[in-house]
């Protein structure tokens, strides 16, 4: 059962990370505060490579095209993802985007459904119910701010919807490895991903935004703190995912949510509304049907 404890870490090391990239957006814009995540935490998932390599000294990995294949698709997907979601942050709010970007989990039920013909039971199929009607009440507009809590409300999704795609991309490369040493394998496909991350996100912005680098770079305390919380948490949610299904893994993750709460409270100064608690209990209720299911 070490992923359910990988799991319960991982979350609150991914709020603490997202709080700290929060505070980079409005210098570096949500592309300069995702590079954080990447650049700076990429130090801290080798020596965390380093550690699993010298305790499964007898791993023989094979670097064939499903880990590579799984790993590219998850770190695209995991740098829109993340941009997606500070971006939402701005618009919904700290607490509320990340109970939306939970959407992954029965966005992933729908997408393995349509596309790869994954059987569902009746207990997942009243999960992605309850946990839609959920996320509709958790993103509904507010009277006067229609359009703003509108766009913050699809972005929430559309990050949950990346975020689906990566877990299943970063598993895949996890399971491709080295199946029998899971925490090898798991820490190897975070260095590979955060290693294509940084340099293709670092090109791109030296082109296109130098200003977010040297915002980036500017903070870099705020961002190495980012990056810590961002490589410990990846390592977390990696090696749960090379142990266990997404499933179970993102509902035990569920977590997340009143740790985010009381986060975006003390520090953002945010109150949830009953509305929004409503649709926060409602989607978490249908998420764990999606998972048991």
């Amino acid at each position: 059962m070490l992923w359910i404890l990988l799991t319960l870490v991982a979350a609150p090391l991914q709020v603490a990370r997202n709080a700290m990239q929060r505070g980079l957006v409005e210098d570096a814009g949500p592309w300069g505060a995702t590079l954080v995540r990447f650049l700076f935490g990429l130090p801290f998932s080798i020596a965390i490579f380093a550690v699993a390599a010298l305790l499964n000294s007898g791993a023989t990995p094979h670097w064939g095209a499903p880990f590579w294949s799984g790993a590219i698709i998850g770190a695209i997907s995991q740098v829109t993802a993340t941009a997606i979601l500070l971006m939402a942050m701005s618009r919904s709010g700290f607490a509320v985007a990340t109970m939306l970007q939970q959407s992954s989990l029965p966005l992933a039920a729908i997408m393995g459904w349509l596309v790869l013909g994954d059987r569902l039971s009746g207990g997942v199929w009243a999960g992605v119910a309850v946990a839609t009607l959920g996320l509709l009440v958790l993103s509904w507009p507010r009277r006067g701010h229609g359009r703003a809590d509108l766009v913050g409300g699809l972005l929430g999704l559309a990050s949950g919807a990346a975020f689906a795609v990566a877990f299943n991309g970063f598993r895949e490369a996890g399971q491709s490895l080295d199946p029998q040493h899971p925490l090898f394998s798991s820490s190897a496909a975070l260095v590979v991903a955060q290693a294509m991350q940084s340099l293709v996100l670092t090109s791109i912005l030296a082109i296109t935004r130098p200003q977010a680098l040297r915002s980036v770079t500017g903070s870099w305390k705020s961002s190495l703190a980012a990056g810590f919380f961002g490589s410990a948490a990846s390592a977390c949610w990696f090696g749960a995912l090379a142990l266990a299904p997404a499933a179970p893994v993102r509902a035990v993750g569920l977590i997340e949510g009143p740790i985010a709460a009381a986060v975006g409270r003390k520090l953002f100064r945010e109150k949830l509304r009953p509305r929004q608690w409503i649709g926060g209990g409602l989607t978490a209720v249908g998420l764990l049907l999606c998972a048991l299911g």
